[in-house]
């Protein structure tokens, strides 16, 4: 079975990388950590998970993993970012920082830390039709939100005030909120099914 399983990095710069290793290995995908380009070059598929935006940022140019990352991208590796991820993999960030810069690859724009400071970190259930039922729990801590999407995006889930929080372009695949942190683990099953695909 480990030969056939997909080798799946998560990018580990900053942030909760341990919990998407974990959620990737109970599904048996053979969870990596990537900090270098060499590391990034063994993988068929990323995740980028979730911590801070900017010091991710800065980073990934530090380690010359920016670059990489980007060609990657446009070679058509497939990356699931989640919150700060998800900010990572956006063409356009609003309230972004002087200087911010992110990886991109998909055509949104996003608003970085839309629903306020920790303190107003929360938990919805959502609708997420290609998942099926039952809803899916999500856990929203500082995230973002999904503001305009392009012609090529498919929104996935979306709050009750129609604010979008899931998106998909090709092999691309981001949402506003950790997935990582509770029991259902139904993205990170459909993000490896876009690896096995793609590989």
């Amino acid at each position: 079975m480990a030969g056939s399983s997909p080798t799946v990095g998560v990018l580990a710069l900053q942030g909760d990388f341990r919990e998407h290793l974990a959620v990737l290995t109970n599904l048996g995908a053979n969870a990596v950590t990537v900090r270098r380009p060499e590391e990034l070059a063994r993988v068929s598929g990323l995740i980028i998970p979730g911590g801070e935006s900017t010091v991710m940022d800065k980073l990934s140019r530090l380690f010359g993993l920016a670059e990489p990352l980007r060609a990657a991208i446009d070679a058509g590796l497939p990356v699931y970012g989640t919150c700060a991820g998800l900010i990572m993999l956006a063409d356009r960030v609003h309230d972004s920082i002087d200087g911010q810069q992110t990886i991109g690859g998909m055509d949104i724009t996003v608003r970085r830390n839309a629903f306020g400071t920790q303190l107003d970190s929360f938990e919805t259930d959502l609708h997420v039709p290609e998942l099926g039922e039952p809803a899916v729990h999500a856990v929203f801590i500082r995230a973002p939100v999904v503001e305009e999407i392009g012609s090529g995006v498919r929104a996935l889930a979306s709050l009750e005030d129609g604010r979008i929080v899931a998106v998909e372009q090709g092999n691309l695949l981001g949402t506003s909120f950790h997935p990582e942190v509770t029991n259902d683990y139904r993205f990170h099953s459909y993000f490896l099914e876009k690896v096995r695909a793609s590989a």
